[in-house]
């Protein structure tokens, strides 16, 4: 039976960005982001924006929020991103408006191929769809939709897409019933 060798892992085909791009983002993001002292939502916003995320108005970006690479963002409008938010974007994240994302969800674009010894790395984009919300201290993983106004329930995985007005939990989220939404 084969072993899983690491020392022929190999991602150089991987190039999100230059490395003095990576670089510089590293420490503007421990500094501007991470930090759990800055409150400022509108200056995260400005320096994401200055990285090449693509922002809507009326975003609010809580403390210790974590991006990855923030020209692979896309935020729409009236989006709110709590604190501890890891956007781990290896691959394209795309928010749309009025979403929600809790305090402590965490939005996965890499995984590995576990059937290869070399361990290869994969990829896939997150689609968060109009009105969706990600509880608190949930995952989804990547190549995942939530599509218009699904709800991904406290402490769930989303390994597959989400249905439209439709609330999963659980790990893996399995549907436990239709949202309703009342005026």
């Amino acid at each position: 039976m084969k072993k899983v060798k690491l020392s022929n892992y190999n991602n150089d085909w991987y190039k999100p960005g230059s490395k003095i791009k990576i670089l510089i983002w590293y420490y503007i993001n421990i500094f501007f982001l991470i930090n759990p002292l800055n409150p400022i939502s509108s200056l995260k916003i400005f320096i994401l924006r200055l990285f090449g995320a693509k922002i809507g108005n009326n975003v609010a970006i809580k403390q210790s929020v974590n991006v990855k690479y923030p020209w692979l963002l896309e935020v729409g409008d009236n989006v709110w991103v709590g604190e501890n938010v890891w956007i781990d974007n290896l691959a394209k994240v795309k928010i749309e408006d009025n979403v929600c994302i809790s305090q402590g969800a965490m939005l996965l674009c890499g995984n590995h191929d576990y059937k290869k010894s070399s361990f290869d790395l994969l990829l896939g984009e997150i689609t968060l769809k109009k009105g969706s919300w990600v509880g608190a201290k949930s995952v989804v993983c990547p190549g995942v939709t939530l599509n218009s106004h699904a709800i991904l329930a406290v402490g769930s995985i989303a390994n597959k897409d989400l249905e439209a007005y439709s609330i999963y939990q659980g790990n893996p989220a399995i549907k436990i019933r239709k949202r309703n939404i009342v005026e």
